[in-house]
């Protein structure tokens, strides 16, 4: 009975996910209530107040959601026994140009945060938030490349900061794009030939070298 009430409170919590996904694409973020998620959901606004705190709090869930699987990819690039780092970062950068753009609900959740989404008012945490997510993912990718330079994988003189700012811009601009004009990006076909050119300019580049002026 209590396993079966617990399977029943997370079908809520991710019918009312989706539906929130539904509205927010549909209507904006600030000119979404909760009563329209609720009725998108086929749920009262307490059923959503048990799950959530409020719309910033439901945005996150929906937001992280959609990122799970990158987690374990991620780690292996700042494994200190990992032999080939490298090749991780590569990987997670041409899974997300390629699965947020295919995959019709990380999609949706990408174009909400991107095009649809307001860090005003009530949402003001959650522009913080996505704040520490993009520092930390920042640092992530910095701690990665460090890695891939103690394999030898990278020149050691690689100015990473640089490096990261180079990489982390590449994605977002990528994604945005991919977003605002899909028929002049296709990740699909061209999101290893993007990464390796962006590689090649951190393995090769003098002004990305920490000796450049």
């Amino acid at each position: 009975m209590v396993r079966r009430t617990k399977e029943e409170a997370q079908e809520t919590r991710n019918r009312i996910l989706d539906a929130a996904e539904r509205v927010f694409y549909e209507k904006g973020v600030s000119r979404t209530s909760l009563v329209d998620i609720a009725q998108a959901a086929g749920v009262t606004r307490g059923a959503i107040y048990w799950h959530f705190a409020n719309k910033g709090d439901l945005f996150n869930a929906m937001f992280d959601r959609s990122l799970l699987p990158l987690d374990e990819l991620v780690e292996a690039t700042l494994d200190g026994k990992e032999p080939d780092p490298l090749a991780h970062i590569r990987e997670i950068f041409v899974w997300c140009m390629r699965n947020i753009t295919a995959d019709e609900q990380r999609r949706r959740v990408f174009d909400i945060l991107f095009l649809k989404c307001e860090f005003v008012e009530e949402m003001g945490p959650v522009r913080e938030r996505h704040q520490n997510n993009m520092r930390d993912g920042r640092e992530r990718i910095e701690r990665a490349l460090r890695n891939a330079i103690e394999k030898h994988q990278l020149p050691a003189a690689l100015d990473t900061r640089r490096a990261t700012t180079l990489l982390h811009a590449l994605f977002t601009g990528i994604l945005h794009d991919s977003l605002m004009l899909p028929d002049s990006v296709d990740p699909a076909h061209d999101s290893e030939a993007l990464i390796d050119a962006c590689f090649d300019a951190l393995r090769t580049s003098p002004a990305l070298l920490t000796t450049a002026g």
